[in-house]
């Protein structure tokens, strides 16, 4: 396969592009948590919230990141503190709670992350609607066959 410069890209020299961009992603997030007085654990956690298409329990969350009761618990009773989540018993069932990332939290990251928002469309502008298809059925593939690894017995 040609990496678009004339450089073929194989299996290795891919995994090395992937590593590379998990390695920035994981510098950012570590500098977010630092900068709040978070674990890393809790960002990932942060991240499950804010992308999950409704809120999900804390069961949920602890299954995601693989994580014991306990575990979950200090991070949220550390995201509640700083104002990052609100746990909200569900209406009809008082043992169930939702969990919820608080929009002026969303505003906090938001500023925080607009640099990689921005170095982020700046890479996508490089790219056709139809490259930008591929790129994007490619992670979703990849994603894909890392939730069956993890799955897996």
């Amino acid at each position: 396969m040609d990496g678009g410069n004339g450089e073929d890209i194989d299996l290795r020299s891919f995994a090395v592009r992937l590593r590379r961009m998990t390695a920035e992603f994981n510098r950012i997030a570590h500098e977010f948590a630092g900068a709040h007085g978070l674990h890393t654990t809790d960002v990932q956690a942060l991240i499950m919230i804010f992308d999950a298409p409704a809120p999900i329990t804390p069961s949920r969350l602890r299954e995601e990141l693989n994580l014991t009761s306990g575990a979950v618990t200090a991070c949220l009773d550390r995201l509640e503190r700083a104002g990052h989540i609100r746990r909200v018993r569900d209406a009809h069932d008082r043992r169930v709670v939702h969990l919820h990332y608080l929009d002026a939290a969303k505003e906090f990251a938001a500023a925080f992350f607009r640099p990689l928002g921005r170095a982020t469309d700046n890479a996508l502008r490089r790219f056709s609607p139809e490259e930008l298809r591929t790129a994007a059925a490619f992670l979703d593939a990849m994603n894909e066959e890392l939730i069956a690894l993890r799955d897996a017995p």
